[in-house]
């Protein structure tokens, strides 16, 4: 059966769809998706999220589902339990929806997931703590987890025009030295246009975005590249007989 899967833009915009921020329903985004990959078959926690309409929240069994239907992720149990009870306590802590985790909760730990490819823990919780402030207190926000998980899946996208999982660069010429800065530049320039726009936020607090934007789309980036050594890596393991 051909697997289903959501791209992290389709992914974000559940997230948003289930809280009611945007015009389209859960199931019209799940739908596109569906008729983006045709599957023949929706995976369980598609199934859960359609039957109960508008729900409050999500454990963390049905994150880590979600999470795992998201391209080139690859989200454990055990890890996010451990993030939830140790390394990300004080952003994830204990469910704010009853026993179930907000929809900014979950957009917390697909964040985490994301950054994880490029950043330390300790790294992801200086950001944290720059963009989102105090953890129980959603004022203090200079973007919302949702927003942010949105807006760089978005962008990503946007600069992936091919859909080959490769931002697009163009210019490169082979007697020029450092053509890496190409990519830098575009990923600067399109962060910087979107963040001009937000402005009820301070300089540094557009600057700040500006650079965790950097940041995320560079960890998507590198997230396809270990995805597809970790393929080869267990493509030659199985080779050798070893699991």
């Amino acid at each position: 059966m051909e697997s289903f899967t959501l791209t992290r833009r389709e992914a974000a915009s559940l997230l948003l769809s289930l809280q009611g921020r945007i015009d389209r329903t859960p199931l019209a985004v799940m739908q596109e998706a569906w008729r983006r990959t045709h599957p023949t078959a929706l995976p369980p926690v598609f199934e859960k999220l359609l039957k109960s309409q508008k729900p409050d929240g999500l454990s963390l069994t049905d994150i880590v589902s979600l999470g795992n239907r998201i391209e080139y992720t690859n989200i454990s149990i055990t890890g996010a339990q451990n993030w939830v009870k140790r390394d990300f306590k004080e952003f994830l802590g204990s469910p704010r929806c009853g026993k179930k985790y907000s929809f900014e909760q979950a957009a917390l730990l697909f964040i985490i997931e994301d950054l994880k490819t490029c950043l330390d823990f300790e790294s992801i919780r200086s950001l944290f703590h720059i963009l989102f402030g105090k953890p129980d207190d959603d004022a203090d926000d200079v973007i919302h987890p949702t927003d942010l998980f949105h807006t760089y899946s978005s962008l990503f996208e946007e600069l992936d025009k091919n859909n080959d999982q490769l931002l697009d660069v163009s210019g490169h010429e082979t007697s020029l030295r450092n053509r890496d800065a190409l990519m830098e530049n575009m990923i600067v320039l399109r962060t910087s246009q979107y963040v001009e726009k937000h402005t009820a936020l301070s300089s540094g607090e557009r600057e700040s975005l500006r650079n965790a934007l950097i940041i995320a789309l560079v960890s998507v980036q590198a997230a396809y590249f270990h995805a597809l050594s970790r393929r080869y890596m267990n493509a030659t393991m199985f080779l050798h007989g070893k699991e």
